[in-house]
């Protein structure tokens, strides 16, 4: 593990000397200037978790090299030393953000307890800023919601990998949950205390996903008025998931494989290599292995992010977790509005274990939210659930508009006419791919196989089934 760097600034050059070995037997990495000039320049390449300033030194003395260097970068500590004390230049140096001050003689003792309260009041903030919002709360297998086959293999593949240091990368629809399952395996693993941090690599414009992975200096570009650490360098000892990496331009897959392969890298505009013990966790709602195909997503970092695949079911496969899920979100959603509702109707839980959840269990949470704020007795009602759908999702009521004519119509001949249309538009989408189709119409790669017999569908020049 890396140790804290820490900056040493000071004209004598003695006591540069006797702070440098004093630090390095503490184990920190130290950099040493002999004056407030040299400080601020050390201070433009690198980031330091400390620095140590004599106050006064020739060319530019503490309290402007504190004020510097607190500009370039705020999460430095600075710690100023002086063997001229007084009550003005210290309540100065506070205001221009000095942790403390520090009077020439000093015992060492004292120093280098005044660094290790320093450091650990530094690493503690940086710890509550990246879990404030989930204020120390640790996922367990047991908050993922299903007592289904499939969640239980899902379990069951956690509870392997999450011990390991073993690349994973997370499959399934939007809503399935990726997020709180690549938490999951983090609070499980011996990473658990280290940071967890997170970037939607879709959200992020093209031009500054390279700085918000990897970091940057000051000057490296016209916004970057400070050195910033990037999320890789943040997440040393953890884990990083990477949202939507489907969505990662292919000049940032490079430099992705290159931090894998290496495990270092620079920051934007900097030339220091950074060594990092990250692991990544990556998740994607899109076909990547097709991306691949199609050269949008590079083959060698699919397989260095696919080590281990986890696939999460769509909620319309997992039908029977849809009474736990909504008392789960009932729950919470009762206590957080200030209701007293404590149960669902026979009726709304009927309608939704009959509805898909194109959304999955993202929509089931929104769909309890909303009537939870809606209902005002004691039960959930099937009039607030159903009053979603009808307002949010007209067309899902009556996806055929089909009249019926007077005289009628041959009932099995339209419902075989809808059917072969709706076969032949699958496979159109899915450009052939039988399999892929019959995964569109939600039917298994056997019935599709029969319908298309069927319906004599099977000489169209489509690939067979050896070439699935």
């Amino acid at each position: 593990m890396q140790k804290e760097k820490i900056l040493v600034a000071d004209d004598e050059k003695s006591m540069r000397e006797f702070l440098e070995i004093m630090l390095r037997k503490e184990g920190y990495r130290v950099t040493l200037a002999s004056n407030g000039e040299e400080a601020v320049r050390w201070a433009e390449r690198e980031i330091f978790d400390l620095a140590l300033l004599d106050i006064r030194m020739p060319k530019l003395d503490g309290l402007s090299a504190l004020k510097k260097i607190k500009t370039l970068c705020p999460e430095t500590v600075v710690i100023i030393i002086t063997a001229f004390a007084s009550t003005d230049t210290a309540i100065r140096a506070m205001k221009e953000g000095a942790y403390d001050y520090i009077t020439k003689p000093f015992k060492v003792d004292e120093i280098k307890l005044i660094i290790r309260n320093a450091l650990e009041k530094k690493n503690l903030e940086r710890e509550n800023l990246l879990l404030k919002q989930v204020v120390r709360e640790r996922y367990h297998f047991g908050n993922i919601i299903g007592q289904s086959p499939k969640m239980l293999e899902v379990y069951n593949l956690l509870e392997k990998v999450a011990p390991t240091k073993t690349n994973i990368l997370i499959t399934g629809e939007s809503g399935t949950g990726k997020e709180l399952v690549a938490k999951a395996i983090h609070y499980n693993s011996p990473r658990k205390d280290k940071p967890f941090v997170t970037l939607n690599c879709g959200a992020i414009p093209e031009s500054l996903i390279e700085s918000e992975l990897f970091g940057h200096m000051k000057g490296a570009f016209t916004d970057a008025i400070s050195t910033k650490k990037g999320l890789f360098e943040v997440a040393d000892e953890g884990t990083i998931f990477l949202d939507e990496i489907s969505e990662l331009p292919l000049m940032m897959q490079v430099k992705l494989l290159r931090v894998i392969q290496d495990k270092e890298f620079k920051r934007v505009g900097g030339t220091e290599d950074i060594r990092v013990d990250v692991r990544i966790i990556s998740a994607t709602n899109k076909d990547l292995e097709e991306a691949v195909r199609e050269k949008r997503f590079r083959e060698d970092l699919f397989y260095r992010l696919n080590v281990i695949q986890i696939k999460l079911p769509p909620l319309r496969e997992r039908k029977e977790d849809i009474p736990l899920l909504a008392d789960h979100f009932l729950k919470k959603y009762s206590e957080e509005l200030g209701k007293s509702i404590t149960r669902i109707s026979p009726e709304a839980l009927q309608f939704l274990m009959n509805y898909d959840f194109p959304g999955n269990v993202r929509e089931l949470q929104n769909i309890i939210e909303r009537a939870v704020a809606l209902e005002t007795g004691p039960e959930l009602t099937l009039q607030n659930l159903s009053s979603y759908l009808e307002n949010q999702l007209p067309a899902r009521r009556s996806p055929f508009e089909i009249e019926l004519p007077e005289e009628g119509i041959d009932l099995e001949k339209v419902v075989a006419d809808l059917e072969k249309m709706l076969l032949l538009k699958a496979l159109d989408r899915a450009k052939g791919v039988k399999k892929k189709a019959a995964e569109l119409l939600h039917i298994n790669f056997r019935s599709m196989r029969y319908r298309l017999e069927k319906y004599g569908l099977n000489s169209n020049g489509l690939e067979s089934e050896e070439e699935l």
